[in-house]
């Protein structure tokens, strides 16, 4: 059987379901959402969605794609995946290219800064959550809230060379690392906003890593992209 010009395969095992969950979240987020597929250079294929919080969030899984840079309907790709039987050719609907904002981050050229437990992640962004029902309306959480740098992780030996590299991790990127359900609890099961802490295994760490114009935020089960200049033209990168 020929393949469409036009397609995904998801062959890793329990990649389906992750894919499936990535989108359903997506979806949570912004019943309207579209998603971008991509191909990797290490031949893995990146799922990539906006947030809402002006982050990217990406999880990769193991499959084939063709053409390797498609945008779809995170719906549609969510029902026919959801029809077919794992391993086969699912069609992603038509291209919506042009709904599309801004490029990918590089997949190279990012540098390790540290880790930091997901638990004091989880933390951080539920004490946020309490804040922006407090303070926000009912437009949602105040620009200035979502701004406000929750972790400033730095390489070991900055203060040394002087360089800069220090990253200013939002609470944007906190909400949606877990919004997208990227931490998890030890039995991988989602964790929610009444999940106990202690659920989370104390040594799981959430790696920070930085680029030029990038703060990348890697949990196990997925990644968000925060820029480090908001004021830059989401075009021109």
């Amino acid at each position: 059987m020929t393949s469409p010009d036009r397609h995904l395969v998801v062959t890793g095992p329990g990649d389906r379901a992750d894919v499936l969950a990535f989108l359903a979240r997506a979806l949570r987020l912004d019943d309207t959402a579209v998603v971008r597929l991509a191909r990797r250079p290490d031949g893995l294929i990146g799922v990539w969605s906006h947030t809402g919080f002006e982050v990217l969030a990406t999880r990769s899984v193991f499959g084939e794609l063709a053409p390797t840079d498609i945008v779809c309907d995170a719906a549609t790709l969510r029902s026919g995946l959801s029809a077919a039987e794992p391993g086969s050719i699912v069609d992603p609907g038509f291209s919506l290219d042009s709904a599309w904002r801004g490029a990918l981050p590089p997949s190279t050229g990012f540098t390790h800064l540290d880790d930091v437990p997901a638990r004091t992640v989880v933390e951080l962004s539920r004490g946020g959550a309490h804040l922006a029902r407090t303070e926000g309306s009912g437009h949602g959480p105040a620009t200035g809230l979502l701004d406000q740098s929750v972790l400033d992780v730095a390489a070991p030996d900055a203060d040394e060379t002087g360089a800069d590299d220090h990253a200013k991790v939002s609470l944007r990127s906190l909400f949606a690392l877990t919004a997208m359900g990227f931490v998890r609890d030890t039995d991988g099961h989602e964790i929610t906003e009444t999940s106990a802490l202690d659920r989370i295994d104390e040594h799981e760490p959430v790696r920070i890593r930085m680029s030029a114009t990038w703060i990348r935020v890697d949990a196990r089960y997925g990644s968000v992209y925060q820029r480090r200049h908001r004021s830059l033209d989401v075009t021109a990168l």
